[in-house]
């Protein structure tokens, strides 16, 4: 006796099936092919969105936070509200002995520069520096080095230039070795940088030229003055925990209430992540609600055209049956037909959202690379037995009836 599920025959009994029914079965695997595709855009975009939104942050610490100073709102230690608060050399030492949890750290000081060289010149931030500045804002090294703790030791003239400054100074030669001068000082460029991230602490690092601190508060006659406070902090800790006892700390070294939240601003970069991820969380599951009604209406058309394909077949389920055919026999067949319906349709799906995320990936490509909308293959293949799967759990059901048919009465079925 054939087999059902290896016999050529069978397989074309199904094709002349599903074709005899033109309608319903297009309209049925039009319905599993919009589903898959649907679920595979979504799924693959939704990567791309969050792979967009990350770039927006590349490089920079997840765990962050800075300070910078503001006006005084509260009168105290008889000063009048509005004085501008000064942020000092103190109050680094200060946090970093006060709070063993910040695991990285560095004073900055901004100020504007005109870069020469012979005579190139390209405006830009001057910005000085600790070493770990590149440990919370990692940036992209295209030459050299970053600036490092022996040249904030020793004072050194060096800076790290970047890409944009780099570019309009020496073209596409190499920058490294070079002297350039700033406010009428020169320095030998060590690096160049840049980053990806739309986040900044001043100026973006391609426009920017970067000093020790010690370098430029010496030569520029700055003082103590720090114009922000970055740190990060050890795992484990979040930077919102640690604003109070930040706030006390400084009013302990200024005239300003320690209650006064407008003396200096508080910049908690790790909120910023933690509404990114928040963001993808409500996109995950609208993917998800989006993906049950499109599982769900693809299989009510599959348990649906089985009802009718079954109903329709009647009579000649019931010869095949007085024939000799086992039960076995009929609901492998009416099987068969639900997956071959849903396999095919399946596929051509989620062939049709590659297309989609491969045009939409291309168009996207840009200076910093393109966003990565990529449906990947274990995503696909788990779509699809998904769709397989309760694809040919709908023709159980229809399977059955079909296997208890009576011959005698499927042969006087009208």
């Amino acid at each position: 006796m054939r087999n059902p599920v290896f016999d050529i025959e069978n397989w074309r009994e199904i094709g002349t099936t599903l074709a005899q029914n033109k309608t319903r079965t297009f309209m049925t695997a039009f319905g599993i092919f919009w589903g898959t595709a649907i679920l595979s855009l979504l799924i693959g975009g939704s990567d791309g969105l969050r792979h967009f939104m990350s770039r927006n942050f590349e490089g920079f610490a997840t765990n962050a936070a800075a300070i910078f100073p503001g006006r005084t709102t509260k009168s105290h230690a008889g000063f009048n509200k509005g004085m501008a608060l000064e942020l000092n050399m103190q109050d680094a030492r200060n946090i970093r002995r006060a709070v063993p949890q910040i695991d990285r750290s560095s004073v900055v000081n901004f100020s504007h520069t005109e870069a020469l060289y012979g005579r190139k010149k390209s405006s830009a931030q001057l910005t000085g520096v600790e070493e770990d500045y590149s440990k919370i804002f990692e940036p992209i090294i295209f030459e050299g080095r970053f600036i490092n703790e022996a040249d904030e030791a020793n004072y050194r003239k060096v800076c790290v230039i970047g890409k944009k400054v780099a570019d309009e100074l020496f073209g596409t030669a190499q920058a490294s070795g070079h002297e350039i001068q700033l406010n009428g000082i020169y320095y030998k460029v060590i690096g160049v940088v840049g980053q990806t991230s739309e986040v900044n602490i001043g100026a973006k690092m391609d426009e920017s030229v970067f000093i020790p601190y010690n370098t430029m508060s010496r030569s520029y006659n700055l003082g103590d003055r720090i114009d922000t406070f970055m740190m990060t902090f050890g795992d484990g800790y979040k930077p919102g925990d640690y604003e109070k006892q930040l706030r006390r700390i400084i009013a302990s070294n200024h005239p300003i209430a320690p209650d006064d939240d407008g003396a200096f601003h508080y910049f908690n970069i790790s909120e910023m992540f933690e509404m990114v991820d928040n963001v993808f969380a409500g996109i995950n599951l609208l993917a998800l609600f989006v993906g049950i009604g499109t599982l769900l209406s693809g299989v009510i058309g599959v348990g649906n055209i089985m009802w009718i394909i079954v109903r329709e077949r009647t009579h000649e389920i019931g010869i095949r049956r007085a024939i000799g055919a086992k039960p076995r026999d009929i609901i492998i067949q009416i099987l068969s037909e639900s997956m071959v319906l849903t396999t095919v349709a399946g596929i051509s799906g989620i062939v049709f959202a590659a297309l989609i995320l491969g045009g939409a990936e291309a168009a996207s490509n840009g200076p910093t690379g393109p966003i990565h909308f990529q449906l990947t293959f274990t995503d696909a293949t788990g779509i699809l037995i998904t769709f397989l799967v309760l694809g040919t759990a709908a023709g159980i059901i229809p399977a059955v009836k079909a296997m208890r048919i009576k011959p005698i009465e499927a042969l006087n079925d009208k």
